[in-house]
């Protein structure tokens, strides 16, 4: 690694003129930036007007010596990044010891021998420089990851229009009666099947990227509950019907919610595709909405394959691991999930799930009802 030792500055904190001196001569000539001080006022005087890349110090000397200065150097904020190479009369090893625990990296002994202070100087600008090389890839990853998330967010809200308009289409012909006339109701029916899980990927895709980017807008408003359970349950009938699996529902009437109703939707259908998904043919999910206390409680309840107790914990772990991208870990997988979960978690409620294998699956949330004092 080719290192441009005149991009580097070193702050000399020494009371010796002769021994200032001879330093400076030696860092100039292997173009290293030299500044320097006689005590603690001068190198505080330098640090504010100057970026010190490493201070070399001095440990005896008038005001105050080299330790007690780098320890309050290393107590500040601004200055403790500094890496500090002490130049000592002091041998023992009591001092090495006092002087690593104050702060300091390394030291050479006076007198100091050119070659050995040069190598030991070399050796932390290496590793400064290591450190920035470190930084910047990481800058520049961060940035890539943002402007994958923002590629992301920009193709889901591209696609999710045509896509919801497609679904709308599918969803209506799967209703009509002169569809199934033509013979080519299971064809409509897949398609809509097709469509609703597209709209929904991109749905899911684009809350949680907008999440992530810190631009999701949440407009909260009051919802009749059981009014919206009944129009996802609609719309996702065709689905359902393409395995023949009946939806039975328990509705509680008169439940409100304060909630944004875009962001509730999603988490509806995300919890009836999953049900729906992992559900044997020609069977029953009962989706349950109720009171319980101050909140409203929704279930989906499958008689499908179920989950093993290690699939569980691997789910619970992929969705519940707050600020990381564990749900794109895999294909998307827990996607959906990961959004009910967040979005619930966000707004005061709490997800829940239980399974056994080859029995079903049982997968709900409970959200603060809006006629709970807390709320007010």
């Amino acid at each position: 690694m080719e290192i441009d030792f005149s991009t580097y500055n070193i702050l000399i904190v020494e009371d010796s003129e002769l021994n200032l001196f001879v330093l400076k001569e030696i860092l100039e000539r292997e173009h290293f930036t030299v500044f320097s001080a006689s005590g603690a006022k001068g190198a505080f005087e330098n640090l504010g007007n100057n970026r010190i890349d490493l201070i070399l110090m001095d440990v005896v000397m008038g005001e105050k010596n080299g330790f007690d200065l780098t320890a309050e150097l290393k107590s500040m904020e601004q200055y403790k990044h500094i890496p500090v190479l002490f130049i000592t009369n002091l041998k023992s090893a009591d001092d090495v010891v006092r002087g690593f625990d104050s702060g300091g990296v390394d030291y050479v002994s006076k007198p100091f021998n050119k070659k050995e202070l040069l190598q030991r100087i070399k050796h932390q600008i290496k590793l400064i420089e290591s450190g920035n090389t470190i930084a910047k890839q990481t800058a520049q990853l961060q940035e890539a990851i943002l402007n994958r998330d923002r590629m992301y967010a920009i193709l889901a809200h591209d696609l999710r229009s045509p896509i919801s308009s497609l679904k709308m289409i599918l969803n209506i012909l799967t209703m009509s009666p002169e569809s199934s006339n033509t013979g080519y109701a299971d064809m409509v029916n897949t398609g809509n099947d097709i469509a609703e899980q597209l709209f929904s990927v991109l749905d899911n895709l684009l809350k949680w990227t907008k999440n992530s980017l810190g631009v999701l807008s949440y407009m909260p408003q009051e919802i009749e509950f059981d009014e919206m359970v009944k129009g996802v349950v609609e719309t996702l009938q065709p689905t359902a019907k393409l395995k023949n699996i009946d939806i039975q529902l328990t509705l509680e009437s008169s439940l409100q919610i304060f909630f944004d109703v875009d962001i509730m939707k999603s988490m509806l259908r995300n919890l009836l595709i999953n049900a729906v998904k992992f559900s044997h043919e020609n069977s029953l999910i009962r989706l349950n909405l109720y009171r319980d206390k101050d909140d409203a409680v929704v279930e989906f309840i499958d008689t499908g394959v179920g989950m093993s107790l290690d699939a569980q914990r691997q789910l619970q772990d992929q969705i519940m691991e707050e600020g990381k991208i564990t749900p794109m870990r895999e294909k998307g997988k827990g996607l959906g999930l990961w959004v009910v979960y967040h979005f619930i978690q966000q707004n005061g409620g709490a997800f829940f799930f239980e399974s056994e294998e080859h029995i079903g699956s049982r997968f709900g949330f409970r959200v603060p009802l809006l006629d709970n004092p807390s709320n007010h």
